[in-house]
């Protein structure tokens, strides 16, 4: 009689990719409802909304600089994972009996800042925990099916049951994420030897200057803004330039949500056994490709084919782009709040961007030469932070 051997839970190795997924529809349903919210509940204007999404914003942007620091100095990352989720709820319930538009934005500000760490504390816990590239770049990828699935989703239960609708969904998410954060807190509890600290990966930038660092923040601040620029204004670009229904924008961006998951696993694999340097160059590179080439689109099957070059430097920018930031910045949160925040202050600098659209000189194709050369200047900084961060001999050779 043979005794069977007892085979472990798969409950544990789901629990990252549950809160993945939860988190990535938490961002996915308040993002494109929240000026919707704003609109209907407390009246706002276009301007008031402009004006509480900045202020939102802003508060989020410092959140993600102080709360991650916090969380280093106690290497504890599933608290603020469960807090943010408790926030969640206080925010749903302060947005549906404010009654006026500062009182909504104060209780934005306030509690919405903290509550939108879930995934920073989420990425800095696997860093932590010394998961690989290819664990945090696959984790990424479960929050991009989130994002595929969450606008829609978002529309639905607006359709149904109004816009305080999406608020009752965020409550029902949070009180899963506490669930799942539970879990991973009782199993952190539950290992008796203390948790070493997460070793460098070989494929990230050379311990260095601080010079160096901040040429890369700098190139990823370049990146971002032109991919946030194109997310933002390719419906207007290809029913107003390109002379295309509207249709063939959404199917643009559906097809490189649907791409960017693929790319985002390989993209994690590679890192595995390839610079991360390297890596988000080639990236960098076929996103100026990618801008370069909606300069000249004129009908649907180029803008289809674009997606795709559009689809791997985004996975290179954004998944491999996380794991080195996570080593080339000390504290397992304060570089995940870095690598947030480069998106944050893109964001903002895309608005800029977009407006000289509308220079006689530029016009609307302008925009994204705009893109294709601030991609192309973010990608020179990367072989200048190499080389600085290397150590002297290695310069010396170099020469």
């Amino acid at each position: 009689m043979t005794t069977a051997i007892p085979r472990p839970s798969p409950v544990p190795r789901l629990l990252v990719p549950a809160s993945a997924l939860l988190w990535g529809l938490h961002s996915s349903l308040l993002s494109p409802a929240l000026a919707l919210i704003l609109a209907t509940l407390y009246d706002a204007s276009t301007a008031d909304i402009g004006w509480t999404l900045a202020i939102y914003n802003a508060g989020g942007f410092l959140a993600a600089l102080v709360l991650p620091a916090w969380a280093d100095r106690r290497r504890n990352y599933l608290a603020l994972l469960m807090a943010a989720a408790g926030l969640t709820i206080a925010l749903a319930a302060a947005l549906a009996v404010a009654t006026t538009l500062p009182w909504a934005t104060l209780a934005l500000v306030v509690l919405g800042g903290p509550a939108g760490l879930g995934t920073t504390m989420l990425f800095a816990h696997l860093r932590d925990a010394g998961e690989s590239t290819s664990s945090i770049v696959n984790t990424r990828a479960i929050i991009s099916a989130a994002w595929m699935g969450g606008p829609p989703l978002a529309t639905v239960i607006i359709g149904w049951v109004g816009p305080r609708g999406i608020l009752l969904a965020l409550v029902v998410i949070a009180v899963a994420n506490i669930a799942t954060a539970a879990v991973m807190i009782s199993r952190r509890h539950a290992q008796s030897e203390e948790a070493a600290v997460p070793a460098r990966s070989p494929h990230g930038l050379p311990p260095g200057s601080r010079a160096a660092t901040l040429l890369i923040i700098g190139a990823f601040v370049l990146f971002q803004a032109t991919n946030a620029t194109a997310m933002t204004f390719m419906t207007l670009y290809v029913t107003q330039t390109v002379g295309l229904p509207v249709l063939w924008a959404g199917v643009a961006l559906g097809l490189t949500a649907a791409l960017e998951v693929p790319a985002l696993v390989m993209a994690g694999r590679l890192g595995e056994r390839t610079s991360h340097l390297r890596l988000v160059a080639v990236g960098a590179l076929l996103s100026a490709v990618y801008y370069a080439g909606l300069v000249i689109v004129t009908e649907p099957v180029l803008l289809l084919v674009l997606q795709i070059p559009n689809a791997l430097g985004f996975a290179a920018i954004s998944g491999i782009g996380l794991a080195l930031f996570q080593d080339m910045i000390p504290g397992a949160g304060v570089s995940t709040g870095l690598f947030m925040n480069a998106r944050r202050v893109g964001a903002v600098l895309s608005g800029p961007i977009i407006a000289a659209g509308v220079l006689p000189l530029l016009g609307q194709r302008g925009v994204f030469v705009i893109c294709a050369v601030l991609t192309l200047a973010g990608l020179a900084l990367i072989p200048l932070a190499k080389r600085l961060a290397a150590p002297p001999e290695t310069a010396a050779v170099a020469e």
